[in-house]
């Protein structure tokens, strides 16, 4: 345990370093930008939420976690009424206002609000999960609910993270295949219905597949990353040189760093963030893994699969792999909402790991005092 949790936090370490210093570089591009030292404070107030986490028994969690997801379900509902505090951009309704100029997006506190109430759920009724009414149909309502919010938004990239970390967690706490598929398979028909019937995505899928023709268009943005990350090379153009930012690379301070990465930093960097998100989420499992009971063991595994999925979704849309989804890069993208919500994620995950070593030393001792309860015998 001391290993997974060693390498956790060099990983965690090593990607908020490096976005920190790619997030510098981006501001070269623009005169007076003050994202880096907004992300600065962020990260400041990551880590003493993930400090405080870590030291806090996760187990108290249980006893907020309906209040919890109540909250965040009622955020989600305000954020999607005109008001005030309500912020509207590129066609969506994601954002609050918090104070100044900073924005909170409430999907952020409703992916962990969900993990916390699913990992409730699946330890009080462990014995129900096989069953289809316990086991899938009351926690689908809850998913459902979560689900259906941030979709109006909307927020397709979200919902699908959600759904699939949410899907991995009900595997995990003993729902049966037989009663899983259904419900996949209608989800899946209904998501293509709804493809099929927005222009705008329709026209992501199209660009995606014909990325060549639509380079001058739709295509524009997946066009350039691949760009960046092709004049890389091996070991880039050198910190600060890349070219992508000045203008030619949209969102490359958030969902697109990545090929900011690997224009400036090379191939030899990139796949170091990929062995780094690897290596976090091969210690997440191991850690969920040697939990001490099944709440530690969901809580472990869907926060894992948060950070984790999320990650690859990104850069796998960065290099063209997947369709454009418009979710960030943990601990690396520019977005305050973000980066406090892993922190709170590796805060936990630390916090499980604490205790899972505790229960391992204390075993030990238990042994030795049944052994000096046996009488001696001559």
């Amino acid at each position: 345990m001391k290993y997974a949790t060693t390498i956790l936090v060099f990983c965690v370490a090593a990607l908020l370093s490096l976005g920190l210093v790619m997030l510098y570089s981006s501001s070269m591009s623009q005169t007076g930008a003050s994202y880096p030292a907004a992300q600065l404070i962020w990260c400041g107030l990551g880590l003493i939420a993930a400090g405080l986490l870590a030291c806090v028994d996760y187990r108290h969690l249980k006893k907020i976690s309906l209040p919890l997801f109540l909250v965040a379900i009622a955020l989600l509902v305000v954020v999607l009424f005109p008001c005030s505090i309500s912020v509207k951009a590129g066609g969506a309704r994601r954002w609050l206002k918090l104070f100044g100029h900073q924005n909170f997006q409430p999907s952020e506190l409703t992916k962990l609000a969900l993990v916390i109430l699913l990992a409730h759920y699946g330890e009080r009724y462990q014995r129900f999960m096989p069953t289809f009414e316990r086991g899938l149909a009351i926690p689908g309502i809850f998913i459902g609910l979560a689900l259906g919010l941030i979709f109006l938004e909307p927020d397709w990239g979200t919902t699908l993270l959600l759904a699939a970390v949410s899907g991995i967690m009900l595997l995990v706490a003993g729902v049966r295949w037989r009663y899983f598929f259904p419900p996949l398979i209608g989800g899946a028909v209904a998501f293509v219905i709804f493809l099929l019937h927005n222009e705008t995505r329709m026209k992501r899928i199209l660009s995606w597949l014909n990325p060549e023709e639509t380079r001058d268009g739709v295509g524009y943005q997946a066009w350039q990353a691949m760009l960046a990350l092709g004049s890389g090379g091996w070991t880039g153009l050198g910190l600060g040189n890349g070219r992508q930012k000045f203008g030619y690379l949209p969102e490359h301070q958030t969902d697109f760093i990545f090929a900011n990465i690997g224009e400036e930093l090379g191939l030899m960097a990139t796949l170091g963030v990929v062995g780094a998100f690897t290596a976090l989420v091969i210690c997440g499992i191991y850690i969920a893994w040697h939990a001490r009971e099944t709440f530690g063991l969901l809580l472990g595994t869907g926060l894992t699969f948060l950070i984790g999925l999320q990650a690859f979704i990104n850069i796998g849309v960065v290099t063209s792999a997947l369709p454009n989804k418009g979710l960030p890069l943990p601990f690396i993208s520019r977005g305050g909402s973000n980066l406090f919500l892993v922190f709170m994620c590796v805060g936990l995950l630390l916090s499980v790991a604490r205790r899972a070593s505790d229960n391992r030393r204390a075993a030990p001792g238990s042994l030795d005092l049944e052994e000096a309860a046996v009488p001696q015998t001559a």
